[in-house]
């Protein structure tokens, strides 16, 4: 029979983007201040550790762009030649964050490996690199709970992730802070496996940002069949539904799906009842921003 194309509600409203946009630059400026501090005192000291993890927080700003980036797109309503949206140019540029990664993590296991082997800069390790760590995972943890509660109240899942990615920042800034403390009491060599350390956290993230792309780009499964399913067929009058098919990301998800419906319904009243199923499903999940449903008889009768 016929196939209903039934758009859900725009809920993204532009006010609201723009918030999420104002909290990025925010977060943003700030991260972008440890990566500089951290960089120019590891380059100025010589501890590969500290340059390493401000190499490390550089890829906080290298996400916060790429949210920028995916915000500004998905602001522009849907076009002749784009008529599924822009969202997917968020997924290009985080793919292409990957390669600056890699990059990135090259450096890293440079300098680790060249003061492993005794090829580095001697140097020695002030109170003052300890005190600079410091300071940088205090304006960390202050992005971490700006972040989390701006992420709450607009109910943005790209803030939700990237104040988790700042989370995690933290726990390698601590590692180096640890190899520092060792480091001035008489164990030089763990400022270059603290660094080992942090390539390993920067290769991680890296290693997610290329799943999480893929996965959206080669159009994979985004939401469990069985729970969309069972949510169909909570509408009275829904006789059954195969062909489930999400694809997209998390937070904006296309759906399509066959309705099976009773054979003598007429089309008027079918098409309503299409309608209680787009409802039903945008109700229970709001991510879900376009809805195919196709209409026809049980299969016991095509």
């Amino acid at each position: 029979m016929s196939a209903n194309r039934v758009p859900a509600p725009e809920s993204r409203t532009p006010s609201r983007y723009g918030e999420v946009s104002r909290v990025l630059w925010q977060v943003f400026l700030l991260n972008l201040v440890v990566a500089i501090a951290k960089i120019a005192f590891g380059y100025a000291s010589g501890a590969v550790s500290i340059l390493s993890d401000g190499f490390h927080s550089l890829t906080d700003s290298a996400s916060n762009v790429v949210g920028l980036v995916g915000v500004r797109f998905a602001q522009q309503p849907p076009d002749a030649d784009h008529p599924y949206g822009h969202r997917k140019y968020e997924t290009v540029a985080a793919a292409g964050v990957t390669v600056f990664l890699l990059l990135v993590v090259i450096e890293v296991l440079r300098n680790a490996i060249a003061s492993l082997i005794g090829r580095g800069a001697a140097h020695q390790i002030g109170i003052e690199s300890i005190v600079v760590m410091v300071l940088t995972i205090a304006i960390n943890l202050i992005v971490v709970a700006y972040e989390s509660r701006a992420a709450e109240r607009l109910g943005s899942e790209v803030l939700l992730a990237d104040a988790t990615q700042t989370r995690s920042d933290v726990w390698s800034s601590l590692a180096v802070i640890v190899a520092l403390v060792g480091a001035r009491a008489g164990l030089p060599i763990l400022d270059p496996l603290a660094a080992l350390l942090v390539a390993v956290f920067i290769a991680y993230a890296g290693y997610q940002v290329a799943r999480a792309t893929t996965r959206i780009l080669s159009d994979r499964i985004v939401m469990d069949e069985s729970d969309l399913e069972r949510i169909v067929m909570s509408v009275p009058g829904v006789l059954g539904c195969h062909q489930i098919r999400t694809r997209g990301s998390a937070d904006h998800v296309f759906l399509d799906l066959h309705v099976w419906m009773p054979p003598a319904m007429s089309l008027v009243d079918a098409h309503a009842l299409s309608h209680v199923v787009k409802d039903r499903l945008t109700e229970r999940y709001p991510q879900i921003v376009d809805a195919v449903i196709h209409i026809e008889p049980p299969h016991d009768l095509n």
